[in-house]
């Protein structure tokens, strides 16, 4: 069976990643797709994604996942961020008491180009968000992912090795040194971290703290497992438990982790996605019309990996597992460990 045939993107006349889709309470016929939108950058491709030059943020709409989906408005642009210099990587969004709320990674204005997370807010959720003047306060990294708790409570989870900088931050705190592709191969894997979120979800109510993972043989996550952290990072509560999916980034799977709590720790369960047509993927899981979907992107269509397109799939959620409903064809090895230049 052919890519092409198993998993056509959702639309294939643009080009988005790092899908985060949601289905919200208030129209639950409407999936709304938030995610980076690529384009055909002229930027020199490297380890730390200099390709992944965006610059603005649409929403897709799907009501039929067996229709192509529509691309909606601009919904956020660079020069309408005070303090970002460049690089609107992956989005996610959060909905409060009818308002929404984009939360956005991006380099800041300083020579070394931190990346830092802001967040934006509407009152619809495709219409124009406005962003916050700065971001927020002790922030950095990439690829935040927000769970609306039971409880009213919201957390921000995020983080990303190599690029996304994550590796420089130890203890909250910043070391230039560390910047570049590189990442502990000994020891503890790094895990990202979380936050809670203030009432208003414009700070986080309290320090941010890391996440420990555990591995399948009961022992805290190594920094040399294929299953350990990059990026990525997507959460769902589901039947009293969380689930935690993450990219792997250099050995290029998806995985889930569960945990009891928020806060973790979050123990290894399975590998949701195996190799895809590019570097790596980046996840979400929404329910839509009682079924289970991923949300996620490769680079089959256009073969260059700056260049993406989401894809949807149907899932299967069975004695606490999570797993695709239609096997997984293999990619080629040569796509799986090669960053496509643009």
């Amino acid at each position: 069976m052919s890519v092409g045939f198993y998993d056509p993107p959702v639309i294939n006349t643009f080009h988005q990643a790092d899908p985060a889709a949601h289905v919200f309470s208030f129209d639950p016929s409407t999936i709304f797709i938030y995610g980076s939108h690529d384009y055909n950058s002229t930027t020199a491709s490297d380890d730390v994604g200099s390709q992944y030059d965006m610059k603005d943020y649409y929403v897709l709409t799907q009501t039929d996942i067996s229709q192509p989906a529509t691309v909606g408005p601009k919904i956020l642009d660079l020069p309408d961020v005070p303090w970002a210099q460049k690089q609107l990587w992956a989005p996610d969004v959060a909905e409060k008491d009818g308002e929404f709320y984009l939360f956005f990674p991006a380099k800041d204005k300083t020579e070394d180009g931190i990346f830092r997370i802001g967040v934006a807010t509407s009152d619809t959720p495709d219409g124009k968000f406005t962003a916050e003047p700065n971001y927020i306060e002790g922030s950095y990294s990439i690829d935040p992912a927000i769970l609306a708790d039971d409880d009213g409570s919201y957390y921000v989870y995020f983080g990303g090795l190599w690029g996304g900088q994550l590796q420089a931050w130890t203890n909250n705190t910043y070391d230039s040194s560390q910047l570049g592709p590189n990442a502990p191969t000994t020891g503890n894997a790094l895990g990202p971290r979380y936050a809670k979120l203030s009432e208003d979800l414009k700070s986080f109510d309290g320090e941010v703290q890391e996440l420990v993972f555990i591995d399948k043989d009961g022992q805290q996550m190594k920094a040399n497992s294929t299953r350990r952290f990059f990026e990525g990072s997507s959460v769902n509560k589901i039947d009293g438990l969380y689930y935690y999916q993450y990219s792997t980034g250099d050995s290029h799977t998806v995985e889930i982790a569960v945990g009891t709590t928020p806060q973790g720790p979050f123990v290894w369960n399975s590998t949701l996605l195996q190799p895809v047509a590019g570097w790596t993927t980046h996840e979400s899981i929404t329910r839509f019309n009682d079924q289970w979907l991923l949300y996620y992107a490769d680079a089959s269509l256009s073969h260059q990996d700056n260049l993406r397109n989401t894809k949807v799939r149907e899932l299967v959620y069975e004695d606490g597992t999570i797993s695709l409903a239609q096997p997984q064809p293999t990619q080629p090895a040569a796509r799986r460990i090669k960053r496509w230049s643009a």
